[in-house]
C-alpha cells in the first residue's frame, strides 16, 4: 500500500486495489497525512479534505489515491509491505446483506466468494449438506461464531490459514471435529464453531493456500 515514487516501495497491484480496507488501514493513512502536513507537503486545507475522504474510504484504491503523490520515505512513517495474498480482514462492513444463515433440507447450500459474514452465522443441514468457504469472505466482526447443526447431514467449513479457530460442539452418533489454532497475525479474525452433529457430521478444515496464488 502507499507508493513512494522514489522506488523504495513496490507498486500496488490491481488485485490488492480492489480489496476492502479496514480501520487499521484508514488510521495509517491519517498518520501519513498528518506527517505530510507537518512536513509541508500538504496545506492544512488539503489535509482536512483528504482526511475526510480517508474516513469513508472503502478500498485500498481509495486510500492509495490520497497518498500516492506524497514523499512517503521522507515522512518517517513505517509502511507495511504490500502482499499479493493478504490475510483475512475485519472490515466492520456489517449490513442488511451480511450473511447470517445457510440452510439445507434434503438439498445443498454453499457460501463461497467475497460475501460479507455477520458476527453470527447459523448453518443447518438436515439430510443435506452445507459448505461454508470462508477463505475469501469479509469479516464484519473480529469474532465470527458459527452455530452448526447437522442432522443426518453434513456441514463443512473451510477456514483461512491465518485466523484463530476455536472448536466446540457435540457429536451424537455422528462427528463434530476440526483443528483449533491460534493466529499470530495482528488483527486476525477469530472463528468459533459450536453446535450439534446428530447422526451427521460437522467438520472444519484449514486448506493450505494454493500455489496458484503465487502466480496470479
Amino acid at each position: 500500500m502507499y507508493v513512494d515514487t522514489s522506488g523504495d516501495l513496490p507498486a500496488p497491484d490491481d488485485r490488492r486495489a480492489r480489496l476492502r480496507a479496514a480501520d487499521v488501514d484508514r488510521e495509517l493513512v491519517h498518520e501519513i497525512l498528518s506527517a505530510a502536513m507537518a512536513h509541508g507537503s500538504l496545506t492544512p486545507a488539503e489535509y482536512e479534505e483528504r482526511a475526510g475522504k480517508a474516513v469513508v474510504a472503502k478500498t485500498f484504491a481509495d486510500l492509495d489515491a490520497l497518498t500516492d503523490d506524497l514523499p512517503i520515505a521522507q515522512l518517517g512513517v513505517a509502511i507495511p509491505a504490500p502482499s499479493l495474498a493478504p490475510g483475512p480482514r475485519v472490515t466492520g462492513a456489517v449490513g442488511a446483506d451480511a450473511v447470517r444463515h445457510r440452510l439445507a433440507i434434503m438439498s445443498e447450500s454453499d457460501l463461497t466468494g467475497t460475501a460479507v459474514v455477520a458476527d453470527e452465522l447459523t448453518a443447518t443441514a438436515i439430510m443435506g449438506g452445507v459448505k461454508l468457504d470462508l477463505r475469501e469472505v469479509e469479516f464484519a466482526s473480529p469474532v465470527l461464531t458459527i452455530r452448526a447443526v447437522a442432522i443426518m447431514g453434513g456441514v463443512e467449513i473451510l477456514a483461512p490459514e491465518d485466523v484463530t479457530v476455536e472448536i466446540g460442539g457435540l457429536g451424537i452418533m455422528g462427528g463434530f471435529g476440526g483443528r483449533s489454532q491460534r493466529s499470530t497475525r495482528p488483527g486476525a479474525p477469530v472463528i468459533r464453531v459450536t453446535g450439534l452433529a446428530l447422526m451427521g457430521g460437522v467438520e472444519l478444515k484449514i486448506p493450505k493456500r494454493k500455489a496458484i496464488d503465487d502466480h496470479d
